[in-house]
């Protein structure tokens, strides 16, 4: 189980060791494998979009912005639940914006420079998707901040990532099965994304951890996932490789 230092609010580290050109150049470099490694574990990469798709609370007209969008995979799961929204995907990587334009030649993409400094007004989006984002980012503070800065007040942030559990896992599957990496990255403890949005201007709704068990055979996933849903904050709840944040622009 995860230790006590874990579940109650740790420091929140301003910065990372890292800049956000060592991530572009991360997945740049494993854009032409990233769709194949997803699809070696389908249902745990799709599973985001699901949770997502209802957690967003989407309605026709609505302005959308997903970062960081990879190949823009939401695109289809987005527009299938809500056709009339304004979708933008914003992503770092040219080598993935490239894949994106090839599979989703529809989307509207953007090139960022920087999590830290988005190229948008205030106040300009509805919505605001964050998938397994803010643990590559060099400032997560700067990131968070300049997410709520762009959503209207009342508007909603879903956002997805690893706790801090979630890296030995990760070392395991790498070493066993290889796949894209993560690259620069540090998972955070659920209670320090907790802080990190109150602290950048969101007020928290709802968090809970899912994918307690993402490989093996389905059944055994599925029980797993009934019990981690029983228990989706707590100590079994922080073992779920991914963490889903719903928070409002207060």
């Amino acid at each position: 189980m995860p230790s006590p230092d874990l579940l109650a609010p740790p420091p929140t580290r301003r910065r990372n060791p890292w800049t956000d050109a060592e991530v572009e150049r991360h997945w740049d470099a494993v854009a032409a494998i990233y769709r194949r490694e997803n699809q070696r574990v389908r249902d745990a990469h799709v599973q985001r979009f699901h949770v997502a798709v209802k957690a967003l609370a989407l309605f026709p007209g609505a302005r959308v912005l997903n970062v960081s969008s990879r190949d823009a995979e939401a695109e289809e799961h987005l527009k299938r639940a809500c056709p009339d929204v304004a979708l933008l995907h914003a992503e770092l990587s040219q080598g993935l914006i490239d894949l994106a334009r090839a599979l989703y030649p529809q989307a509207a993409l953007c090139k960022l420079r920087s999590y830290s400094h988005l190229p948008w007004p205030n106040e300009g989006f509805d919505r605001v998707l964050s998938l397994e984002t803010l643990e590559h980012v060099a400032d997560p503070p700067a990131f968070l901040s300049e997410l709520r800065r762009v959503t209207r007040p009342a508007g909603r942030l879903v956002l997805s990532c690893p706790p801090a559990t979630a890296e030995p896992s990760y070392r395991l599957y790498t070493a066993l099965c290889g796949g894209h990496g993560e690259g620069p990255h540090r998972f955070l403890a659920s209670c320090e994304v907790a802080v990190l949005l109150e602290e950048t201007g969101w007020d928290l709704i709802q968090r809970w951890g899912t994918l307690l068990l993402p490989v093996g055979p389905r059944w055994v996933r599925a029980a797993a996932e009934r019990l981690i849903t029983r228990f989706p904050t707590g100590r079994i709840g922080e073992w779920g490789i991914r963490q889903f944040y719903v928070a409002q622009a207060a």
